[in-house]
């Protein structure tokens, strides 16, 4: 729950987890703090957790390269999910490739 503020116009001007007097009582999932917080110009949780899962992608390939950890050491459904996210990667690497992996020489 989010104590919140209003400006002249209605319009959500603070938020604060703390009660404070005169603040209106919202629930997080409410549409209003949801607009309030993207429109803050923070990063949400999705924009974060889609970097971040990435780095933890790259983390776990960088351990099976060095012999650290077995894709096989893994949970199965970690397994699955990873190839998963590998083949849609290799996929969108492909047809973003437009000039193909022709080393050659010119």
């Amino acid at each position: 729950m989010f104590h919140v503020f209003r400006n002249a116009n209605g319009v959500i001007q603070s938020v604060s987890r703390e009660a404070q007097p005169g603040s209106e009582l919202l629930d997080e999932g409410d549409p209003e703090i949801q607009r309030f917080f993207k429109s803050s110009g923070e990063p949400s949780f999705d924009d974060v957790d889609a970097g971040f899962v990435r780095v933890l992608e790259d983390l776990i390939d960088t351990l099976i390269l060095k012999n650290v950890i077995h894709h096989t050491d893994l949970p199965s459904a970690a397994q699955r999910k990873l190839m998963l996210r590998k083949g849609l990667r290799t996929r969108i690497h492909g047809a973003l490739n437009l000039l193909g992996n022709d080393d050659r020489l010119i």
